[in-house]
C-alpha cells in the first residue's frame, strides 16, 4: 500500500496547481476538413442546457454513441470509465451502486437510497429496480457530490441520470445490431423511428441478450452467472410547434438468469450424496450447490424479474424566457431470487428474495432565463412509494447444528479431506456426540436427534409506504461576464410507514429451541427437553412452557402478523457555488453542499416468539461536501482536461451490521471522505484519440466500532485508459480501440473483514479472506467499415488476460461462518454486425 501513498500525494498535489487530469465530458472523435477535435457535448445536469465547462461540479457525461464504440450495455461496464463511481453486479437484482465511497445496495423497502438513479429524469433508484440496460441512449450523465437540490431526496452524494433516445419529428431512422461470441453469448438490438404526420413520431427499441454461465455447474444443469435479459421500450412525440413538445415513454425489462455463484473457497465441491471431490477451492472454478428440495414452492436457483415503467414529460415555454416542464411517471418492479446463501455441496441454507415496489412521481418545474444576470428554476415535486421485500430461507437443522459445531469441513481447525455426504448427517454417530456437546442430557439426546428437521423454513418481510413532497429553488447570478455565483434549496417532507411481520412456515425450530435453551427458566427446562425429545416435537401445539421457536427470525404475533409503525421526517438541502470563466473554454469553480439522506425506521425480529418486531429510528444521515475544480476544452477544443478535489464530512453515517444471518441498518457515527477525480479525452491526430480517467477517494470511518475503516466497495484507487487509432485502409477504414482499466484493494464489507468484528455471527469467521486485490482488465475492440455504406463489422474481447478476480464475498453465510464469492467476468470476446438505414 506504500507505493498508492506516494501516489496519492503526488496527485493531490497536483490538484493545487488547477490541473492534470479532468472529471467531467469525454465523448468520441470527429474530423472537420483536417483538424481533428473532441465531441461536444449538451448536459442538462443543472436542469437547463449547458456546455459541461459551465457546470460548477465534478459532472461525466458520454454520448451513446462513444458508449457504443466502448461496448458499454450496463451500469457496471460504464462505472469502469467514471472516475469516482463504482457499480457492482451481482445480478440485475442486486447492484451496488457506489459514489465516491459511499454505497447504495440494500434491497429493504425501508432504507433509503444513497445515490439517485434516474431514467429522463424519473428516479429508479429503489436497489431492484435501479439496474436498467443502457440502449438506444442519448447520453448518460454521473453528477458527483450532493445534488439533493437538483435531483431530489435520494441524491446525498451523487446522481446518474440516463437521458433515452427520444422520437425524431418528421424522420424516418432505422438500425440494428447482431452479435455472438464465447460462452454461447447472443445479442439482437433493433430501432425504428417513424413519423407520424408532420408533428409526431414513434420510435421502438429493443436488446434481447443471453449468454452461458461462466462458472460451471459440477452437479448438472444450467451453469451460474449466466445472462437472459430483454429489454424493450416504445415511445412517441408531439410537436405542434416549436414552443410545445409532448414525450410518452414505456421502458420494459425482463431478467431471468440462472442462478448465482455464491462459491465457498473453504468446502470444497463435492457430489453432496457420495462425497465424491469433484473441483477445487476456488470461487472462480466450478461450484457444486444444492438448494433445499422443498423450498418456498419447489423454486429453484435463478432470478425471475420484471422492471416496467411509463413517462410522461410535457415541455412548454409559456414565453422567450419562461419554461415549464411536467414530468408524470408510473413505475413498477417484482423480482424473485433464489440463492445458495452457505455457499458448499450440503443443502445447508437456501434463501430467496421476494421484492417487488410501486412508485408515482409527479414534478411540475418553472425555469427562467432570459439571456441577461439571473436564471434559475423553482419546482414542486409528489413521490408516492409502496414496497415490500421478503426473506425466505430453509435449513437443514442437522448440517446447520454440525457448522454450529465448528465440525464441517472448511471450519477453522477441521482438517477433514471433505464435507461428508448428506446421508451421514442422519447418523447418530454424527449427531448425538454433537448434542452432548451441547450438554444435553443423555436421556434426552436420541428423542431430539431424531426431531431434527431436514427442511426447516421460516421467512420474514419488511414493507413500507411513502408520501413525500419536495419544494425546491435554485438561482444562479452573474456578477461580471466571467463571475457567476449559483445557490440552490430544497425542502422535503416525508410520512413513512414501516411495517414487518415474520413467520415459521413448518413448524419450530428444533435448533432454534437448542439454542433458546439457557433462556428457559431452571425449573421449567426439564419439561422443555422433554417436549424437544417427543415425536412431532416440530408441530407440537404451542403453549407458554413450549414456544414457537425460529431458527433465525422469531414469528410475530399469530405467527405472522404484520406490525406498522409510522414516521415523519422533513429536512432542508442546499448548495452554493461560484464559478470564474477564465476564457470561453476553461473555468475554476468551488462549491459548497449540504446533502441529506432521510432517517430511517428500520425493523427487525422479535426477540422471543410472538414478541413485538423492534422498530429502530436511526437519525438522518447528513455530509457536508466542499469541492473545487478546473474545466476545460483547448487546443481548438481537441482537448478537453478536466480535475476535481474534494472533502466529505458525514454525521449519523447510516451503515448495516449483521446479527446472525440478518443485516441491521445502524448509526455509526461520524466518517470523512477525501479525494481527486480527473479525466481527459485528446484528439491527437486525424487518426489518433486518447482518453483516460483517474480517482483516487479516502473514505475512513471516523468512530464507533469501525473507526479506520475503509468503507465497502470503495478502493482507493482506480483509473483507466483507452485509444481509438482510425487508419484508412483499401475499401473502407479500420478502428483500432485498446482499453485498460485498473483498481486497487477493496474491502466488501465496512468491518472489513476483521475478525473482532464478527463476533455476532453464529459462527465467528476468522479467515481474513473476503477482499479483492488490484487488479486490472485488458479489453480490445477492432471495426471495419467500408466507404459509402450503411453497414460495420466488429470483432471484440474483454479481459484479453483472463485475469482472475471476485466481485463480492461474505454475504449471507458469512454468519454461519461461511462467507461465500462470487467470481467476476473471464476473458468474452466475440463478433458484432450493425447496420444502419
Amino acid at each position: 500500500m506504500a507505493r498508492h501513498d506516494t501516489l496519492k500525494n503526488g496527485l493531490l498535489g497536483a490538484t493545487a496547481l488547477v490541473a492534470t487530469l479532468g472529471g467531467a465530458t469525454v465523448a468520441s472523435a470527429q474530423s472537420t476538413d483536417q483538424t481533428s477535435q473532441v465531441e461536444d457535448v449538451i448536459v442538462t445536469a443543472q436542469l437547463r442546457a449547458q456546455d459541461p465547462i459551465e457546470v460548477p461540479f465534478a459532472l461525466t457525461a458520454y454520448t451513446g454513441s462513444f458508449l457504443e464504440k466502448l461496448g458499454v450495455q450496463d451500469f457496471e461496464e460504464l462505472s469502469a470509465y467514471v472516475p469516482g463511481f463504482l457499480v457492482q453486479n451481482q445480478s440485475p437484482n442486486n447492484a451496488g451502486f457506489v459514489m465516491r465511497g459511499i454505497t447504495s445496495d440494500s434491497g429493504e423497502a425501508t432504507v433509503e437510497p444513497r445515490v439517485s438513479v434516474f431514467q429522463d429524469g424519473v428516479s429508479i433508484s429503489k436497489s431492484r429496480g435501479s439496474y436498467v440496460e443502457l440502449f438506444d441512449i442519448q447520453r448518460v450523465e454521473v453528477a458527483k457530490g450532493p445534488q439533493s437540490t437538483l435531483y431530489g431526496r435520494g441524491a446525498l452524494i451523487g446522481a446518474v441520470n440516463i437521458i433515452q433516445n427520444k422520437p425524431l419529428v418528421g424522420e424516418y431512422d432505422a438500425a440494428a445490431r447482431a452479435s455472438v461470441g464465447n460462452l454461447d453469448y447472443r445479442m439482437a438490438e433493433l430501432m425504428l423511428n417513424v413519423p407520424v404526420g408532420e408533428t409526431g413520431a414513434i420510435r421502438f427499441s429493443t436488446r434481447m441478450k443471453t449468454r452461458d454461465g461462466y462458472i460451471e455447474n459440477l452437479l448438472g444443469g444450467s451453469n451460474y452467472n449466466s445472462v437472459d435479459t430483454r429489454a424493450f421500450r416504445l415511445s412517441g412525440a408531439f410537436e405542434p410547434s416549436n414552443r410545445l413538445r409532448v414525450d410518452l415513454i414505456a421502458n420494459y425489462q425482463t431478467d431471468n438468469p440462472a442462478g448465482t455463484s455464491f462459491n465457498s473457497i473453504a468446502y470444497t465441491p463435492q457430489d453432496p450424496n457420495t462425497g465424491a471431490v469433484l473441483g477445487v477451492r476456488d470461487a472462480n472454478e466450478g461450484a457444486a450447490l444444492t438448494p433445499g428440495g422443498n423450498f418456498d414452492g419447489g423454486k429453484t436457483l435463478g432470478l425471475d424479474r420484471e422492471v416496467w415503467g411509463v413517462t410522461g414529460i410535457v415541455k412548454a415555454d409559456l414565453t422567450d424566457s419562461l419554461t415549464l416542464t411536467s414530468t408524470s411517471a408510473y413505475r413498477e418492479f417484482d423480482s424473485y431470487e433464489t440463492f445458495d446463501a452457505d455457499g458448499v455441496s450440503l443443502p445447508l441454507l437456501t434463501a430467496a428474495e421476494d421484492a417487488e415496489g410501486k412508485q408515482w412521481s409527479q414534478e411540475f418545474r418553472l425555469n427562467y432565463d432570459n439571456g441577461g444576470r439571473v436564471s434559475g428554476f423553482a419546482g414542486v415535486g409528489y413521490f408516492k412509494e409502496e414496497g415490500s421485500q421478503r426473506g425466505v430461507t430453509e435449513f437443514n437443522e442437522r448440517i446447520a447444528l454440525a457448522q454450529l459445531s465448528g465440525l464441517l469441513d472448511g471450519a477453522p481447525g477441521v482438517a477433514l479431506p471433505n464435507t461428508l455426504p448428506l446421508a451421514a448427517y442422519s447418523s447418530s454417530a454424527l449427531i448425538n456426540p454433537i448434542l452432548a456437546g451441547l450438554g444435553i442430557p443423555a436421556p434426552f439426546i436420541p428423542g431430539i436427534a431424531a426431531n431434527l428437521k431436514s427442511s426447516h423454513i421460516e421467512e420474514a418481510t419488511n414493507s413500507s409506504e411513502l408520501e413525500s413532497w419536495d419544494l425546491f429553488a435554485d438561482g444562479t447570478f452573474k456578477v461580471t461576464d466571467r463571475l457567476e455565483l449559483s445557490a440552490g434549496v430544497r425542502y422535503t417532507r416525508d410520512d413513512k410507514t414501516t411495517g414487518f411481520s415474520s413467520q415459521v412456515d413448518n413448524g419450530r425450530s428444533i435448533v432454534g429451541s437448542l439454542l433458546a435453551l439457557s433462556a428457559i427458566p431452571p425449573a421449567g427446562q426439564l419439561a422443555f427437553l422433554t417436549a424437544l425429545a417427543t415425536p412431532g416435537a416440530a408441530t407440537a401445539p404451542v403453549t407458554a412452557a413450549f414456544p414457537l421457536f425460529g431458527l433465525t427470525y422469531q414469528p410475530t404475533a399469530g405467527n405472522g402478523s404484520t406490525v406498522t409503525q409510522g414516521l415523519e421526517d422533513d429536512g432542508f438541502t442546499w448548495r452554493a457555488t461560484a464559478r470564474y470563466a477564465l476564457s470561453d473554454d476553461a473555468s475554476i469553480y468551488a462549491n459548497y453542499a449540504r446533502g441529506r439522506r432521510p432517517m430511517v425506521l428500520a425493523a427487525s425480529t422479535p426477540t422471543a416468539p410472538y414478541g413485538a418486531p423492534r422498530f429502530t429510528e436511526v437519525a438522518s444521515e447528513q455530509v457536508d461536501s466542499y469541492e473545487v475544480g478546473y474545466k476545460s476544452a483547448l487546443m481548438d477544443r481537441r482537448l478537453r482536461l478536466d480535475a476535481a478535489a474534494y472533502l466529505y464530512n458525514y454525521e449519523n453515517f447510516q451503515t448495516t451490521v449483521q446479527q446472525g444471518t440478518l443485516f441491521v441498518t445502524t448509526n455509526a457515527g461520524k466518517a470523512e471522505s477525501y479525494g481527486f477525480e480527473g479525466q481527459l479525452s485528446w484528439a491527437m491526430t486525424e487518426q489518433v484519440e486518447v482518453f483516460g480517467t483517474y480517482g483516487y477517494n479516502h473514505s475512513r470511518f471516523k468512530a464507533g466500532i469501525y473507526d479506520g475503516n475503509k468503507f465497502r466497495l470503495s478502493p482507493d484507487n482506480r483509473a483507466s485508459v483507452g485509444l481509438i487509432w482510425s487508419l484508412p485502409v483499401a475499401g473502407g477504414s479500420l478502428e483500432i480501440q485498446p482499453t485498460y482499466t485498473w483498481q486497487s484493494e477493496m474491502f466488501f464489507d465496512d468491518n472489513n473483514d476483521r475478525a473482532d468484528l464478527q463476533t455476532r455471527n453464529f459462527v465467528a469467521d476468522t479467515a481474513v479472506d473476503e477482499v479483492q486485490d488490484a487488479y486490472g482488465l485488458l479489453s480490445l475492440r477492432v471495426r471495419y467499415a467500408p466507404n459509402n455504406a450503411n453497414w460495420s463489422v466488429e470483432v471484440f474481447g474483454d479481459n484479453l488476460a483472463d485475469e482472475k478476480f471476485i466481485k463480492d464475498a461474505g454475504n449471507t453465510g458469512d454468519g454461519l461462518g461461511m462467507p461465500t464469492f462470487i467470481a467476476g467476468e473471464p476473458r468474452t470476446y466475440g463478433l458484432i454486425v450493425s447496420l444502419h438505414y
